[in-house]
């Protein structure tokens, strides 16, 4: 682990632990127990197989979504876009699983998987494509697409899938979801399924992918200086366009393997998915380490899911949730603050070192 690696890190422990601990002030400011709060949330997300199956498959698509997310960044360029592409993926895929019923499972499953991944990766495509050409800022050309999804997704649903007078579409059938008979036994009957173990193989190819691939330093040296990768001979414009697709091919596959293993289905939503937004920080506190990604998105999922048994086994309210993620993603937020007292604390050692050789 580099320097600027093992710095990351202790920030992002950092900014987790001030999180945890603003969380705990405003549970005391209100008179509830922090210790007996944060005892319950470790419980409810790993005191048995059921909680760390259902935190492990809502780390999934948070995984994916972050990885999408750190892919972008790296190439220079924020994609704000992971719910929209996430909603379309979703919906990609279960039209797909609905309409070719009639195929072998595994046929079935992994063409509802490329639907889902190629109209998220078209999403984001578009974003690109109008960043490389015209200069539109991905900032807003992927807020507004995002809301282009949701309700062209909405419509959609109504006019095409939902029977009348219902706003969701038929359940997949069995064969094309990734749930397992196997899985469900040796995690208590949890959603658990197959995705996680899909978004970790692709969390090591992204890895080795960034690291060692041409076009992954490509996306890199753009997103460092943009102007000296075109100078060195690289097509800018298409390593934009090909970042930004890849961003949006990871947050589809996120909302295919959401759709197919815990979903099901695909409903009206009244908004946009959350799990575009947190995997935004999930990528944040990781500092886009795809690595790193796997453990922010696990703490986040372990967040959520725990949280919703504080207010099974207390009075306090599943809100302080929120509080606590805010916090961290506002600590994460204000990096810059770790990164000064890091560096004052390193050079008062330095400067201490140096007077002690001297004498």
């Amino acid at each position: 682990m580099n320097k600027q690696q093992s710095s990351g890190l202790i920030i992002a422990i950092l900014s987790v632990v001030a999180g945890l601990l603003v969380g705990g002030v405003v549970m005391l400011v209100f008179g509830y127990s922090p210790i007996q709060n944060y005892s319950n949330h470790f419980n409810g997300a790993f005191g048995d197989i059921y909680s760390i199956g259902e935190t492990l498959r809502n780390a999934t698509p948070l995984i994916l979504t972050a990885l999408g997310f750190s892919i972008a960044s790296k190439a220079g360029f924020f994609n704000i876009g992971g719910s929209g592409q996430l909603l379309v993926g979703w919906f990609g895929a279960i039209v797909f699983a609905l309409h070719f019923k009639n195929l072998p499972g595994i046929l079935l499953i992994l063409g509802a998987i490329l639907a889902g991944m190629l109209l998220g990766g078209f999403w984001s495509w578009l974003a690109g494509f109008l960043r490389a050409y015209f200069g539109t800022s991905e900032v807003i050309t992927t807020i507004m697409l995002n809301y282009i999804a949701l309700y062209f997704v909405n419509f959609a649903i109504k006019r095409w899938l939902a029977p009348k007078g219902s706003d969701s579409s038929a359940n997949i059938v069995p064969k094309a979801s990734l749930r397992t008979p196997f899985l469900e036994q040796i995690t208590n009957h949890s959603t658990f399924h197959w995705g996680f173990f899909i978004a970790l193989v692709l969390v090591i190819v992204m890895w080795w992918y960034l690291k060692r691939s041409k076009t992954g330093f490509e996306i890199k040296a753009v997103g460092l200086n943009e102007q000296a990768a075109r100078y060195a001979g690289m097509n800018t414009k298409q390593t934009i366009m090909w970042a930004m697709l890849l961003s949006g091919l990871l947050a589809g596959l996120a909302g295919a393997v959401d759709g197919l293993g815990n979903y099901q289905n695909i409903s009206v939503s009244n908004a946009l998915p959350d799990i575009g937004f947190n995997g935004m920080a999930v990528a944040l506190l990781a500092n886009g380490h795809p690595i790193g990604i796997i453990f922010a998105a696990i703490l986040f999922s372990a967040l959520q899911i725990g949280g919703l048994s504080i207010s099974v086994y207390s009075t306090t309210p599943t809100e302080i949730v929120n509080i606590v993620i805010a916090s961290i993603i506002f600590f994460v937020g204000v990096r810059f603050l770790f990164e000064q007292l890091l560096n004052h604390r390193l050079l008062k050692k330095h400067a201490l070192m140096k007077e002690r050789l001297e004498k």
